[in-house]
């Protein structure tokens, strides 16, 4: 199936002269952009006062975007509540951990446990649905939900909506202190009015008390997008979505996804490079100006996956919001793209099925927070450089536009709760779920591989040849099912249905799987420093598992203890491994599998886009691959044009 690909751009009317907005507009449309987001943080200007509406500039905004034949994706405005909606609700305001609000004066400063907010939120999202519903051609809903650590509150309106969703969940204190074992240091409640939010502890608070109010927090977040997604709908059919971030795990995306037409996220390589991966110094500099080469490709895919719980029927409908296209203001070091990677990562998007790639921002605000975040325009409205690159993949669209999705060999299942049960329970510095099942899709990619990312509640394999579920801390009885019906190659582990959903320790022990004669005995975390060879290739780091059962064994340490063990298609990993250790692991899997692997430059990543296979040069330099030189920044795709 093949969809046709576009381009788009972030404007806020509401920066500048209304006598430049039809300029702009008819400037967008050279360029071949096809849709303008607006309007996502105009609430002062769109409601100065409680009830005192103006919004004919926007429709005004609208109309101008529209003449000149572009599309537009209205947000509903409420990731930044003005000033006198503090006033009205003085205790809107999350808390952090340690008991401070996070106050006025910058974005996202609300709980979403607050009711009366929430009542605000959903009236503002009605009101512009009811006057802009048969206008506009796309919806967004809020802006970047988790942003700035913004999902945890520990406010009072978060403590009562607590108490009252473990109420509903438990239906007693008696069910609940069985569930959490609060017999361990005398943790007995009598009444769920007793129970407080788990932080300000004197140590650790009770594990399952804590991960239940991360399920909490991440229901908090659905509760509140649900609202906004049925308000719009009253008024409109147009499609909805919202735009998520780069390793934010504190929701279930997934379940946000089955209520929206379109997933979309904002990708940011440089500030990510930076911002939010482990890569040692050298790494970081090497890829300084090109971005790190899988962690775009990893969202690419998670968020096609988000996009797929939507019931449509229909290919997933996923696109990249806000697209870096020049340096940017918040992360440690933010250096410029080197020359061709605007052109890159949106040509990678679009390998990996993006319907629209929107470039953030249109032109560069010369006030506020965001000054040295670059957008296609420089604040004088001279073209920025990345604005010749948009124009360049434009052309490039014009003559090729569409690009052809298939399922992938290869399946890589992610879990956001056991994200949740990881950060609660570590049990070792740097034991991070994300960190581990990333580095596990870096070793899928170093070796060519084209991957699908699915949900933890997946009850269909059909088609994978290999399926692998790293550290998924409770397997839901849907995926454990189609793990028995697969014939895929499957590599499960390490910490894979390792916990109760109570986060206690199961009986009989982990990981408890039909057919496959593994026990976990024993759990070690490991210094980084004192990593374990293995007895082939490579060494297992920071997590590992001591295995005893009557299974195949695989690969042993130097000591010849078990690390892997196999029966039939299933193998159980018992440790995290490092890049030599996990490339064997892959490669062997592969073969029993019958996926080919490629052996990459180390800068060279590929996407087998249907029959097309797209192949990217992330390196500083030149690098030659399947007989032909990528210069840096070089895109080349093979197959039909």
């Amino acid at each position: 199936m093949s969809l046709k690909r576009t381009l788009g751009t972030c404007y806020y009317p509401e920066h500048w002269p209304e006598e430049i907005w039809a300029e702009d507009a008819a400037r967008m449309a050279d360029l071949g952009l096809t849709w303008v987001r607006i309007g996502e943080f105009a609430w002062s200007r769109l409601e100065p006062a409680h009830g005192d509406l103006r919004l004919d500039w926007l429709e005004r905004a609208i109309d101008t975007l529209h003449r000149a034949g572009l599309k537009v994706v209205l947000g509903t405005p409420t990731a930044t509540p003005p000033r006198w909606m503090l006033d009205r609700h003085p205790d809107m305001l999350a808390v952090d951990a340690d008991g401070r609000p996070r106050g006025f004066g910058s974005r996202r400063h609300y709980c979403f446990s607050h009711d009366g907010y929430r009542a605000e939120a959903l009236r503002i999202t009605a009101i512009l649905a009811k006057r802009f519903g048969p206008k506009v051609e796309a919806w967004q809903t809020d802006n970047e939900y988790g942003c700035h650590d913004t999902i945890l509150s520990y406010s009072d309106a978060a403590r009562h909506a607590f108490r009252d969703w473990l109420a509903q969940k438990y239906q007693s204190p008696e069910a609940l202190n069985r569930a959490w074992g609060n017999v361990f240091w005398s943790m007995d409640y009598d009444s769920f009015d007793q129970i407080d939010l788990p932080n300000l502890t004197v140590t650790e608070p009770n594990p399952a008390h804590t991960l239940d109010f991360r399920r909490f927090s991440s229901d908090q977040v659905a509760r509140f997008n649900a609202g906004q997604v049925a308000a719009i709908r009253a008024h409109s059919t147009a499609p909805i979505s919202h735009n998520y971030m780069g390793r934010i795990v504190e929701f279930d995306h997934f379940t946000l996804g089955r209520q929206m037409e379109i997933a979309t996220w904002d990708s940011y390589p440089l500030g990510f490079l930076e911002d939010r991966l482990e890569e040692p110094p050298e790494v970081k500099r090497h890829y300084a100006r090109q971005g790190d080469p899988d962690f775009q490709a990893f969202h690419h895919d998670l968020y096609r996956a988000v996009a797929a719980q939507f019931p449509s029927g229909d290919l997933p409908r996923w696109w990249v919001m806000e697209q870096q296209p020049g340096p940017v203001n918040w992360a440690p070091h933010n250096p410029a793209p080197a020359p061709g990677m605007v052109r890159l990562w949106t040509w990678e998007a679009f390998a990996h099925g993006a319907e629209c790639v929107s470039y953030f921002r249109w032109r560069q605000a010369p006030f506020g927070q965001e000054q040295y975040h670059a957008g296609l325009l420089r604040p004088d409205s001279v073209p920025a450089p990345g604005y010749h690159e948009a124009a360049e993949v434009a052309r490039e669209l014009a003559t090729a536009p569409m690009v052809e999705m298939a399922q992938a060999p290869v399946a890589l299942v992610f879990d956001y709760a056991s994200a949740w049960a990881w950060a609660v329970q570590p049990q070792g510095q740097g034991c991070d779920y994300f960190r581990l099942v990333f580095e596990i899709y870096r070793g899928l990619r170093k070796l060519g591989l084209s991957i699908d990312i699915l949900p933890p509640d997946t009850a269909r394999l059909n088609g994978y040849r290999l399926v692998l579920v790293p550290a998924v801390v409770t397997l839901s009885e849907p995926l454990k099912r189609a793990l028995a019906m697969t014939g895929a190659q499957v590599l499960i582990g390490p910490r894979s249905n390792a916990k109760t959903a109570a986060l206690s320790i199961p009986l009989p022990l982990p990981p408890a799987l039909p057919g496959l004669d593994v026990t976990v005995s024993r759990v070690e975390t490991l210094r980084p420093d004192m990593p374990l060879p293995m007895a082939g290739a490579g060494h297992v780091t920071l997590w590992r598992e001591e295995l005893e059962g009557g299974a195949e064994v695989l690969d042993r340490d130097a000591d010849g203890r078990p690390v892997t063990m196999r029966a039939g298609n299933l193998t159980y990993l018992g440790g995290w491994p490092d890049p030599a250790f996990l490339r064997h692991l892959v490669i062997r899997a592969c073969d029993a599998a019958g996926v080919a692997t490629l052996d990459l430059p180390p800068d060279i990543r590929v996407r087998q886009a249907g029959k097309t296979r797209f192949v990217f040069n992330h390196g500083p330099g030149p690098v030659t691959f399947d007989g032909v030189t990528l210069p840096p920044a070089g895109v080349l795709r093979q197959g039909p044009a």
